[in-house]
């Protein structure tokens, strides 16, 4: 096919998607009693007294192209390509939010993007351990396969507690943490507890913090210095996964509150002589019994409904998602130095995640149909700077895998499957575009914080990938738009401007940009100054920035 006749092709499928496609939003089921919609009303109910209490007038509400980029960069990780951009500005549909998150909830690129935010939180050890790599790939696996099924998060966590596990302490030096034979879901979920290295002390840590909200390994060695944590209370919480422990002798078969039961639910306090029963945290205990592990009675306490800790941990980590700051925040350091922005609201929330069984999509819809959610990231007030009165929408740096695959979709890059297959593995893959982006990338600041750095700065200006993606002989997308027969340079910019920010550019920038095209550039080359409009915008701050 001719090189301009395919480039017809091409933007005629980004622009124009076919009728009936598979991007078309699916009806949002909504009725009187839906249970996201009454999360929704609590959100904005708890805000909106906040805000008349404190004299804060809230930003305006977000128009469709900042929604759009929006929720889709927070529900399956990718801006939204030009077509799917315009399909949502184009439609008349009163309730088209509301049907394209329906949409989003239920495309694979959900559970793919929840599944990874998940691993990384639950397992970060394998984005940075080559010998864990593959534990964190079959265990994203997993959670892909709980979002894709709509797991409930209290089951999920339970089968997490209690997989079937063992530990080889042959070598105490080497503590090698596998699945019972046959268990195929132990052997995905293995990698959770070799992370931890099969230790009680990092289990009960990691369990805590990331299920509880509570950072108890701060007491680990002695009581915590600003929290009502003591350092057997830690110790106690470990007790639970005491049974992986090295043994000197065969296991104990017997369940109880004595020895030799104290082989499987007690641990000794390190650095001392003494040794605790499983406890917890509330100060309660298991009435234990020969039919449970101490990690199943663990897992009857956590998680469930009448557990406030877990439901509002849950909570607070899908509103910090969505915000980019939790309700608590840091998230797993509640205290008296820490205490939430919205308390009421907080308790409230997570009373209605238990209340609707711990349904994730439930969650996600009452949050994103909030009016707060809503609201622009512009400021209009000054009561607004506050970034935990959600008085308008956070700027959120976009994550390593967000930002490459928000490029592949603003470029039309095709990526090879081998290079998603080995984004990282522990170490850079050469000549894979994603392996370097995630690698150079990589941050631990909060979302609501990320500063781009030098290094960073320069991969986006001079790397190989954006400057092949901005080059008129390189990018199929970029020599589409450039050679679309009929169309103006005001049509050619606003179509690179639905593809980086999914929205069309304002008059005053179709003016500037239009008028750059059209005297040539730098270069007095039309076709060069229309990608250098695009190099431009995939450089510019709100490319890069969840807003």
């Amino acid at each position: 096919m001719p090189a301009h006749l395919r480039a017809a092709v091409f933007v005629a499928a980004l622009c124009f998607p076919r009728a009936g496609s598979a991007a078309e939003p699916a009806p949002a089921p909504r009725s009187a009693r839906d249970p996201a919609d009454a999360i929704a009303a609590l959100i904005d109910a708890h805000l909106a007294k906040d805000w008349e209490a404190r004299g804060i007038v809230p930003a305006d509400r977000a128009d469709d192209g900042e929604f759009v980029r929006r929720v889709y960069l927070d529900l399956i990780g990718r801006a939204p390509k030009a077509a799917e951009a315009r399909e949502f500005l184009d439609s008349p549909a009163h309730d088209k939010r509301a049907r394209l998150v329906e949409h989003l909830l239920t495309a694979p690129g959900h559970a793919n993007h929840f599944a990874a935010v998940t691993r990384a939180q639950w397992l970060p050890q394998a984005a940075t351990n080559f010998q864990l790599a593959q534990f964190g790939n079959q265990f994203e696996v997993w959670l892909r396969d709980r979002y894709r099924e709509n797991t409930p998060a209290d089951e999920t966590v339970r089968r997490l507690l209690t997989v079937g596990i063992a530990v080889n302490n042959q070598n105490p030096r080497f503590r090698f943490v596998q699945p019972v034979s046959g268990n195929a879901e132990a052997a995905m979920i293995v990698g959770f507890y070799s992370a931890n290295e099969g230790k009680p002390e990092a289990l009960g840590a990691a369990v805590s913090r990331l299920f509880l909200g509570l950072k108890l390994e701060c007491a680990q060695c002695h009581d915590h210095p600003f929290a009502p944590y003591t350092r057997d209370q830690f110790w106690q919480f470990a007790a639970f996964f005491g049974e992986l422990n090295p043994l000197g002798g065969p296991r104990p078969g017997f369940v109880g509150p004595l020895p030799p039961q104290g082989d499987r639910n007690t641990i000794g306090v390190m650095g001392t002589e003494r040794t605790v029963s499983a406890a917890f945290v509330d100060g309660s205990a298991p009435e234990w019994s020969a039919d449970k592990t101490p990690r199943q009675e663990l897992a009857d306490w956590l998680a469930t409904a009448k557990n406030p800790y877990f439901a509002k941990n849950m909570a607070n980590r899908m509103w910090a998602h969505f915000f980019g700051i939790g309700l608590t925040d840091p998230v797993d350091e509640p205290g008296e130095n820490n205490p939430p922005s919205h308390p009421e609201l907080l308790k409230e929330l997570g009373r209605a995640f238990a209340g609707c069984g711990f349904d994730t999509r439930v969650l996600i819809r009452g949050i994103v149909r909030s009016k707060a959610y809503q609201l622009t990231s512009k400021m209009s007030h000054p009561g607004q700077a506050d970034p935990r009165r959600f008085a308008r929408m956070n700027m959120k740096g976009l994550s390593p895998a967000q930002l490459f695959d928000t490029l592949v979709a603003a470029t039309g890059f095709r990526e090879p499957a081998f290079m998603r297959a080995q984004q990282n593995n522990g170490f850079v893959q050469p000549n894979n575009p994603r392996s370097e982006f995630l690698a150079q990338f990589a941050s631990s600041e909060r979302a609501t914080e990320t500063n781009t750095t030098i290094l960073q700065s320069l991969m986006l200006m001079n790397g190989k990938f954006i400057g092949d993606q901005t080059d008129l002989a390189k990018s199929e997308l970029l020599a589409a738009i450039a050679d679309r027969p009929g169309w103006s340079t005001e049509q050619r910019v606003s179509n690179l401007f639905l593809t980086a920010f999914s929205r069309p550019p304002t008059p005053a920038e179709l003016e500037r940009f239009t008028s750059y095209v059209e005297r040539g550039g730098a270069k007095n080359d039309k076709q060069q100054a229309l990608a250098d409009v695009f190099w431009v915008l995939l450089n510019s701050p709100e490319f890069l920035f969840n807003h």
